[in-house]
């Protein structure tokens, strides 16, 4: 609108003039609007030097040129206004840097949207294939607790203790194999069944004798997570209320402020991976060397020489000794190192720590512990170097070592027997199918030996000859 009154506007100053002016509007070539002025000159019949009236031609070209930009700011700001060009063409570059990284967050999120969604997806398969694990191990368990023999069982399943399929794991040598012979011939099959049912300690017949062989590791239990590399489980032998024999315990045994002591119902509810409890210990322990025995568990405190004794009913430590020159945190731990300077064990007669101090120059030192006030009763020094055995237990007042962690076919190589304050060597064989063995501990209730063999937990059955 506003070209337009400017082109009539010059159309009267042509008027004023006394020349008649024709105004043209119309499209071009190009599909633009133009305007075009035509005027009769009033004295000349035509323009032989193309030259006319200088002041009209010079006034009509700055209208033009006037009317050329107000049309271009026009088509830029759509009609709205002289400043559209400014407004609708050219983005202000102030304004153009915050969008620009507005939008580069903006596809960062996505991105990492899309990557949360996968990694959501990828736990979710974890889950799944851990549920399927855990149901496969439930059922694995099942099936063994069905086909194991019970100790002291009636019926075909005693026969399996002397199957022949368990010969050819014996190779040791000519003369030790004609001894073993001779001591099984002499154990009548009944009396031996009715000796691998634990009586009470203290009775008149507790069913103690010698190791004289140990069967294949089972499994009850995996450990998911670093810190369960290595560890300790273990059940009472005897239990105080409202605990019984099936309650397990379970202690993972990486990191250097090991505290959480798992409770389970039972066996089955630790292989599902599921505690009843988990107790806070006051004070962190070291290594794998604790064990449960009458209500309480007994651990070494992290960095001391001290045995402890926490009450599982009351949560809290209820003795704590020291065991003069005990080397302790990598002074004299088994071959396997894990700080396993002082190992607690318990058998049919009580409580034991095995150790070693540098009187006696690194050989392993067993000491006989009152349960309540952990006082030494008594100490025996062996001539067995405790760097050089991957682990022990004590049986029956004897104690036996393992001679490797990681050797698949290693064996129970030596015997302290306290009642006679000798050693002897032996080569019973024992698996280590893992190959990573921390822990070994024996249970005079049930007969069978407790092991963490590179994240799993696992049993031993045993078998003792007569005494």
């Amino acid at each position: 609108m506003l070209g337009t009154w400017l082109l009539l506007w010059g159309g009267l100053a042509l008027g004023s003039r006394g020349e008649t002016a024709f105004l043209r509007r119309a499209d071009d070539s190009t599909g633009r609007c133009t305007y075009s002025f035509t005027v009769a000159s009033p004295v000349e019949a035509g323009c032989p030097d193309g030259g006319g009236v200088p002041e009209l031609r010079a006034e009509l070209a700055a209208l033009a040129a006037r009317l050329s930009r107000l049309e271009s700011r026009e088509r830029g700001m759509g009609g709205s206004g002289p400043r559209g060009g400014e407004a609708g063409g050219v983005r202000d570059p102030q304004h153009a840097a915050p969008a620009a990284r507005l939008e580069a967050s903006y596809g960062e999120l996505l991105r990492a949207k899309s990557r949360l969604e996968e990694e959501k997806g990828r736990l979710e398969r974890e889950k799944e294939e851990l549920g399927r694990r855990l149901e496969s191990s439930a059922q694995e368990i099942a099936r063994l607790r069905a086909t194991r023999c019970p100790p002291g069982g009636e019926g075909p399943g005693r026969d399996t203790l002397r199957a022949p399929a368990k010969a050819p794991r014996w190779d040791p040598q000519p003369l030790a194999y004609q001894e073993l012979q001779s001591e099984r011939t002499e154990v009548p099959a009944s009396q031996l069944l009715e000796e691998t049912a634990l009586a009470r300690p203290g009775s008149e017949d507790s069913g103690c004798g010698e190791l004289v062989w140990v069967g294949e590791p089972v499994v009850f239990g995996r450990a998911d997570s670093i810190a369960g590399k290595y560890g300790v489980w273990m059940k009472d032998p005897e239990p105080v209320a409202p605990f019984t024999r099936e309650t397990t315990w379970r202690v993972d045994a990486v990191g250097t402020e090991v505290r959480q002591l798992f409770q389970y119902e039972a066996a089955e509810q630790l292989a599902r991976g599921y505690p009843a409890k988990v107790h806070i210990l006051p004070r962190p322990l070291e290594s794998t060397g604790a064990v449960i025995y009458r209500g309480g568990l007994f651990f070494q405190p992290r960095r001391s020489r001290a045995v402890a004794r926490y009450d599982l009913r009351g949560e809290a430590v209820t003795a704590e000794r020291e065991i003069p020159g005990a080397g302790y945190h990598g002074q004299y731990p088994y071959s396997w190192g894990g700080y396993t300077d002082i190992d607690l064990a318990v058998d049919e007669t009580g409580l034991w720590v095995i150790y070693s101090t540098e009187k006696a120059r690194g050989a392993i030192v067993l000491s006989k512990l009152d349960p309540e006030t952990l006082e030494i009763r008594r100490t025996w020094e062996t001539n067995i170097r405790k760097r050089g055995v991957a682990n022990s237990f004590v049986i029956c007042g004897t104690l036996y070592t393992v001679s490797s962690y990681s050797a698949p076919n290693a064996t129970i190589n030596f015997a302290y027997d306290t009642a006679t304050s000798t050693s002897r060597a032996l080569s019973i064989p024992f698996e280590n199918r893992f190959r990573y063995l921390s822990m070994v501990d024996y249970n005079p209730a049930e007969r069978q030996l407790f092991a963490w063999d590179s994240f799993n937990m696992v049993t031993y059955p045993v078998r003792l000859s007569q005494a």
